[in-house]
């Protein structure tokens, strides 16, 4: 296949391997257990954005040096296609003829159901529950209903300044993509902090890159839903450890097909519903990617500020890293 990695390179495992060595439902809600964050603060919405205090703002500005600034959304996809089931909406309302003559003005209407494959967005507190649980134990029935989120929308969030560190899984194997249904293992982001000269500490945020958009470019769209590269429920632990604020990447986080039994989407899981870690999904990183390899460095201040939505379950978004 031109321009990804060959069949014998660590990018891509055979196919029994896809999605990682299968974890039990029994170990999963070990797992789940293991890294809950429930109780733990006081504005319990908000989540491990709790952990982003004004020094981690202020060292995060200390990493600007060159200013240059990266946009890391995806252009509003409105075309359907195997990961773009529910394409965006933009249509022109006014093409100068609505009002009054001078000044004309021009006027567009856009919208999306933004959870998918295809638009940049955040996940809240409230888009995830496991076991009939949001996270700090709020029951899902209780706290979501058809006017929106009581608890963990994506209004208590806020706005988000912190250091933002870039994982680049292709760069560290020399290869340009990983395959859908590579798993990333926790030891995959340790050998990434010792390549790429990062640490992954308290109230971070962490972009996986894995290549997937300079795949698509090349090889065109496929089911994203069924088979993309992204964690292993093995590395949780290790990003639980380190208490970090936010994850995301370039595609929804979790490996796809689902290692997990009966479990769809278990770094969701673990992220959103036991840490209180909001996710960032479907990032385009290839500029990001280019720039940190240009300066050499892969750590970075980030902005992340969602809309404004009550009783949002997230919204759509496009963070800025600042070199």
């Amino acid at each position: 296949m031109s321009g990804g990695p060959a069949d014998d390179d660590p990018a891509r495992p055979p196919d029994a391997a896809r999605g990682g060595p299968g974890v039990t439902r029994a170990e999963f809600d070990s797992l789940f257990a293991s890294v809950r964050a429930w109780g733990r603060w006081s504005e319990a919405d908000r989540g491990a954005w709790n952990r982003v205090t004004g020094e981690h703002v202020r060292r995060a500005a200390a990493l600007v040096r060159s200013g240059t600034t990266v946009q890391l959304g995806l252009p509003w996809n409105t075309r359907a296609g195997p990961d773009n089931t529910r394409p965006a909406l933009h249509y022109m309302s006014d093409l100068g003829d609505v009002e009054a003559p001078e000044p004309a003005t021009h006027k567009d209407f856009i919208a999306a159901d933004y959870h998918g494959k295809a638009v940049s967005h955040l996940d809240a507190l409230s888009h995830v529950a496991y076991r009939g649980r949001l996270f700090d134990g709020r029951p899902a029935r209780e706290s979501v209903d058809a006017g929106g989120a009581r608890f963990g929308s994506v209004e208590a969030l806020g706005p988000l300044v912190g250091k933002g560190v870039l994982l680049d899984l292709p760069a560290v194997l020399g290869t340009h993509w990983l395959e859908p249904g590579r798993a990333v293992r926790a030891r995959d982001v340790l050998a990434a902090e010792r390549a790429l000269g990062v640490t992954v500490d308290e109230g971070c945020a962490v972009l996986l890159r894995t290549g997937r958009f300079r795949r698509r470019r090349e090889l065109g769209p496929w089911d994203a839903g069924a088979a993309c590269a992204g964690l292993h429920v093995d590395a949780v632990p290790l990003l639980a450890e380190r208490a970090i604020a936010l994850l995301g990447g370039d595609g929804d986080s979790d490996v796809r097909p689902s290692p997990v039994e009966g479990v769809h989407s278990p770094v969701h899981a673990l992220a959103v519903a036991a840490m209180g870690v909001p996710l960032l999904d479907n990032l385009d990183l290839e500029a990001l990617a280019g720039a940190c390899a240009e300066a050499r460095r892969y750590e970075f201040m980030i902005v992340v500020s969602p809309l404004r939505v009550p009783g949002g379950t997230g919204s759509p978004v496009n963070p800025v890293a600042v070199l």
